[in-house]
Formats: C-alpha cells, structure tokens, sequence
C-alpha cells in the first residue's frame, strides 16, 4: 500500500459511494485514530464512536490498558482535531455478560480464555456494527490489521500484508455477513512504524500513544483476583499431581495455570514439569514433562466458516494456528458426524483448551473454532 497516495488521497473504501457515511470503532489509539484520519480525508463522512466497556476508574492510570477513561478522552480529543462526529456509547452490560462473564466461566471450567475474540465477535461486529446501520452508515471501519479482498462468493477475509501485525487470528468469528459491512484500511500497511508516520503526516494527536497490551478489564494481570471479586468462593484449592495421580503438591485455585507452564509450580526435581492438564472437576493440576505436551489431533466446537464448500469427513488441508504468537502450521480439517477435527501434520505443544484453533488456505481465512476442554488428543 502506497502510504504517500494515502496521505494525499485517504482509504478509498470499496463498495462505499463517494461522500458516503461511514461509522469508525475509535478507541483511541493510534490505529482506529488514523483509519477515521483516511476515512476523512478520502472525503466520507465520519463517525466516530467509542464503546465504554466497563468501569474505567481503576484503569485510567495505567499505560497500555485499552478502552480506558483516557482512551474515551483521546479518541474525543482525535475527534475534535479531524472536525468529525463523535460518540460515546455505554456498553458495560452488554460488555460484562458476553465477554467479562464468559472469560470468569472459561477459566473455571480448566480452558484459557481469548477475551479480545468474544469482544470483536460480540459486542463490536454483532451490537456496534447494528449501531452503524441504525445510523445510515455504509460501513463500519476498524483498526484491525487484516485484509478484505474481494473473491469468487463475496468478501473474504485475508491475513495482513504485514504478518508480524495481522490480527486475523483474533477475528476468525466474524461472518460473511458482517465481512460485507465491515472495512480494515490498515490490513494492506506495511508495519505499524507505516501507521504512525501516517498519524504524524496526517496530524493525529496520538501518533506517539503506546499500544494496549494488557485485557483492558484486567489491567494489573491478576485473573484470580478479579474471579474471585466476580465469583466469590469459586476459586478452591487443590492438588497439583503427575500422569499417575501421584500428589506431588497443592496449589490455591486452577485459575492460576495454562497448558504448557512450567513456572509458578513450586515443584522440585531432576526434570522440569509442565501443566499438561487442567481438571476442574477435581481441582487438580495435571503436570508431566515436556514431551507429554505434544498433540496431533484437535477437536473444535462453535465452529465459524467462511468458504462455500465445507470440508467433509475427508477433510481438507489447511494451515492451523493455535496460537496467536505461533504461524500457521499444516493441517487437515475434517466435519464429520461427531464434530469437527484438525490433524496437525506435526505434533505442537502446549494445546490450550479454550483458545482458537485458526485455519487458513494461505494468507486467506477459512474460519476456525475454540479447541475444546478434554477432547485434544496427543500425538502418536
């Protein structure tokens, strides 16, 4: 993507008319900041909206926690500076039972949450997205670092030009519908040092603003506390046992472990061990060395597709990420009458029930679904 054409000319937006009105998700970030920058300056008319999520009191002070109340201020403050609309909509309850609720109850249950994902399937490409057609829009443009390139069924989505910013892992949810309303001027960006020199030549105040790190309704990373405070006396203590079931110690809650950690044990011993298992119904923690972390065969559930053809119990090859942090690996997906099953080509550690399981023919999404809790399978 030419960032001197972007500058000068904006993000021609396909399918939307000249002139026409579009919606911008604002956050107040660098990113959403300088998508309704290039949604002005191609000509259309902008609004900006920015959700309040939760209550933001407690997060205002700390950098790098999104959807704060300095954020809601930046994105004003941005607003004002690009002569646009701006609002700010109140979607803590909304918020809270989609996303707060259900990263409480999969942690519970012995599964890793992906919050971010619930939030972009949920609240923002399901009820703000209805937003912006109930105001007239035509789109509804994101900061996200994916691609939507056009295909032989319609709009499909595609990983970032930049494979160290693609976001695509975190919106496997969203539908074929949705990808018809939705708009990703950045997903063509060559890195986010193309973004801010964007922000600076097209005047954003917060071209210089640090990326959120941090899930934006836990901005001290502490989950046990924060289930604890939402689930008084559901965090019980328990055993921490190897294969065997031999007790080897305790630990205060199975909240406080993931599939595949190895710190935080408080075991001794001439191998490490590792969390290979979480058991919810008996409060244990699972741990057993390296190896016993590698899985070949994968169940999926809530399954979102986005290609006409499903790919039938034979299944179809495919690239796999399970992770967010790891590339896509080969794969086979199948849909047969007990669900859907991914077979990794080569084992991969650590398998977390309740992240995503992501597949792609090549930089395109086909869809994915959650990795379900005691159905993984290790490797042969």
């Amino acid at each position: 993507m030419d960032v001197t054409d972007l500058i000068e000319h904006g993000a021609p937006l396909d399918g939307v008319r000249p002139g026409g009105r579009v919606v911008v998700a604002m956050s107040g970030g660098v990113d959403s900041s300088v998508c309704a920058a290039l949604c002005r300056r191609a000509g259309y008319e902008v609004i900006g909206i920015t959700l309040q999520l939760y209550d933001h009191g407690v997060a205002i002070r700390r950098p790098g926690a999104c959807c704060a109340g300095a954020d809601i201020h930046d994105a004003k403050r941005v607003a004002e500076a690009l002569g646009i609309a701006h609002y700010v909509l109140d979607y803590e309850d909304r918020f809270s039972a989609a996303v707060i609720d259900d990263f409480v109850d999969v942690y519970l249950a012995g599964a890793t949450p992906i919050p971010c994902i619930r939030c972009n399937q949920t609240v923002k490409f399901e009820d703000l997205l209805n937003t912006a057609r109930d105001l007239g829009a035509e789109a509804l443009v994101t900061g996200h670092y994916v691609r939507r390139l056009p295909g032989p069924g319609g709009a499909e989505l595609h990983r970032a030009a930049d494979a160290a910013r693609d976001q695509s892992y975190f919106l496997f949810t969203t539908t074929r519908a949705q990808l018809g309303f939705l708009r990703f001027p950045l997903g063509g960006i060559d890195g986010k040092d193309g973004t801010r020199a964007l922000a600076r030549a097209l005047g954003v105040p917060v071209a210089d603003k640090p990326d959120s790190q941090d899930i934006c309704f836990v901005p001290d990373g502490k989950y046990g506390e924060l289930i604890e405070r939402l689930r008084p006396g559901a965090v019980e203590p328990g055993e921490i046992v190897d294969q065997s079931g031999l007790v080897l110690g305790r630990h205060q809650g199975i909240v406080h472990f993931t599939i595949g950690q190895r710190r935080g044990l408080g075991l001794s011993g001439s191998e490490p061990y590792f969390v290979v298992r979480l058991d919810a119904a008996s409060r244990q923690v699972v741990v057993g060395p390296r190896e016993a972390l590698l899985r070949r065969q994968i169940r999926i559930r809530e399954v979102n597709w986005l290609d006409d053809a499903g790919p039938g119990p034979e299944g179809r090859p495919v690239l796999a990420r399970i992770r967010s942090t790891r590339p896509p690996v080969a794969a086979r997906v199948s849909e047969r009458a007990d669900g859907w099953r991914v077979d990794l080509d080569a084992p991969e550690e650590a398998v977390a029930p309740g992240q995503a399981c992501v597949l792609y023919d090549g930089g395109r999404v086909l869809g994915g679904g959650w990795i379900a809790v005691g159905e993984e399978r290790r490797a042969a």
